[in-house]
Formats: C-alpha cells, structure tokens, sequence
C-alpha cells in the first residue's frame, strides 16, 4: 500500500501528470483522501520550487551575457514587467492547474518577468486551493457513486 501513496506523490512531481489527474485516481483507488492530497501537493511544490530555482539562474546568466553586450531594458519594457507581475501572475497561477499545467505556469511566469518570491507565492497558493479543490469534490463524488455517507 506504501508504493501507491509513493506514485501518487511521484505522478503529482511529473509535469502533465500533475494534481489534477493524481488526486482523483488516488481517491478512486480507495487511497486515503488526506493522505493523497498531502503527498500530492509536496510531490507538485517541489518539482515547481526547483522549476523556479533553476529557471532563476538561467535568468542571472542570460541577464549578464546581455550586460556584457550592453544591452539594457528600454521604459517600455520596464513598464510591461510591472503591469504583469501586478496583474498577470495571479491569473496564470490559478488556471494553470486546469488549464497548463502548475510546471508550464510556473515557467511562463519567470518568462514574462515574474519574480520568483510571487512565483512562489501565488503558485503554491493556487496548487493548495486546487489539490483541495479536487481532493474534496473526487472524495465527496466517489462517496456518492459509491453510497458511502
């Protein structure tokens, strides 16, 4: 029984697999719904945490190579990174879940010029609302299916 709460945290961590399919092949498994929503949500953080953490390096370097070259951000640009990390973030963090995934969010976030703390925030609060989201609506649905009260 401890391999199947093993792939369930192993599935959330892979990109496409994710929370969204996990949590409720977890549930109708007849795993336990607290336990695979738990191991489900780590499983997804840590790999969108070394997403974010890697994807901010790969930024550091590319940012001194265009340095080095001497190019640097015009007004406009500026301006753009700001209305996006005002506005943008959070509309992607919330439906990347259902609709890209929390990996792909995470990386279009970083692209458009997100910093890593809101990355970090506000996908860990869209993958905690989602794994609730699905952990209690796959548990109270299968509850139904099944007649359990």
């Amino acid at each position: 029984m401890i391999y199947e709460y093993v792939l369930i945290f192993l599935g959330a961590a892979i990109p496409w697999f994710e929370i969204a399919l996990v949590i409720p092949l977890g549930i109708v498994w007849g795993l336990s719904p607290f336990w695979v929503m738990v191991l489900a949500f780590v499983g997804n953080m840590l790999t969108v945490l070394a997403l974010i953490i890697g994807f901010d390096r790969f930024k550091d370097w590319y940012d001194k190579r265009q340095e080095a070259k001497g190019k640097t951000q015009n007004k406009r640009s500026v301006r753009a990174k700001r209305i996006w990390n005002k506005y943008g973030l959070p509309g992607v963090a919330m439906l990347g879940p259902i609709l890209i995934g929390t990996h792909i969010a995470a990386f279009i976030g970083m692209t458009l010029g997100a910093t890593k703390k809101n990355t970090t925030v506000w996908l860990t609060i869209s993958i905690a609302v989602w794994t609730m989201a699905f952990g209690i609506l796959t548990a109270l649905g299968f509850d139904f299916f099944t007649g359990k009260v």
